[in-house]
């Protein structure tokens, strides 16, 4: 497995990616993926054999997005990195490449010195499978929301990045 950053030839791939597990995210089109791309503070790719099988899109507070959920950490953090969606192929769930990422994320937040990492999973309808990896990297929950029009629930989740300092 091999981690590089998302480029421009990898925008198919990653939207392939999102579809088949839109069911735990929300939509993505070509048009905001550029968009999230232009302002993301962390956004890559881990590739099998020249496949991309998985991606983290990570966005600093102050990004120009209208999502419920970063804007809730916005309202409530003075500095944070935001994951909007980490996805990998529903044929190589459990292959670590998640894992990967999530260590490479917080690796640059501390080298940042940005002292908390943000997310988002449903817990209605329940994504325990997102609950179990979060856990495993410190994630606690800091409230809950509505979304999706009231059909979900997210538990909206902080672990702290290692920088020596807090908010």
């Amino acid at each position: 497995m091999k981690t590089r950053p998302v480029a421009l030839a990898d925008f198919p791939e990653v939207l392939a990616l999102n579809e088949e597990s839109v069911k735990y995210l929300s939509p993505l089109s070509s048009s905001l993926l550029a968009s999230l791309h232009r302002q993301s503070a962390f956004h890559r790719v881990v590739e099998v054999e020249g496949r991309v099988i998985a991606f983290i899109l990570a966005l600093p507070q102050g990004a120009d997005y209208d999502s419920v959920n970063y804007q809730w950490f916005e309202r409530r953090y003075a500095e944070f990195l935001y994951v909007d969606r980490v996805v990998v192929s529903l044929d190589a769930h459990g292959n670590g490449a998640g894992s990967i990422l999530y260590r490479q994320l917080f690796e640059h937040a501390s080298r940042r010195r940005i002292p908390l990492v943000a997310c988002e999973f449903d817990v209605e309808p329940p994504n325990p499978a997102s609950e179990r990896f979060h856990a495993k990297f410190g994630f606690v929950e800091v409230g809950r929301q509505l979304v999706a029009g009231g059909k979900k629930t997210v538990s909206l989740q902080t672990a702290v990045a290692p920088t020596g300092r807090h908010t």
